[in-house]
């Protein structure tokens, strides 16, 4: 496995985990965040908490897209391409039947009746 791809799934995967919690801080009506701490607000105000946390969530999502596009381009094209419609073409062509019993095999064959 290319050492390029697990770093970056690996940060990609990070980078999700803190637009995760970042959001979770964040809410649309002030109950967020920004009104649970009364010192912050007093000195950065409600307004640029709120700004501050909207623009890592933003900054957060562009990393996200970009890597994922990056970490794309770095699999390469290596892996086994498989061709399915030629697997599908063949199966329907083929003419051999799978064998099944003809007569249901009895589990306890009964006894003779005449004894």
């Amino acid at each position: 496995m290319n050492w390029l791809f697990v770093t970056l799934t690996v940060l990609i995967v990070i980078a999700s985990v803190l637009v995760t919690l970042v959001v979770l801080l964040q809410n649309g009506k002030g109950e967020g965040l920004a009104s649970n701490f009364v010192a912050a607000n007093q000195t950065f105000g409600v307004r640029q908490a709120a700004d501050i946390l909207e623009k890592i969530t933003w900054g957060l999502v562009a990393f996200i897209l970009v890597f994922s596009i990056v970490t794309s381009f770095t699999t390469g094209t290596s892996g086994a391409v498989v061709d399915v419609t030629e697997k599908v073409e063949n199966a329907a062509t083929t003419t051999t039947q799978p064998e099944f019993p003809t007569a249901p095999i009895q589990a306890n064959p009964q006894e003779d009746p005449s004894n």
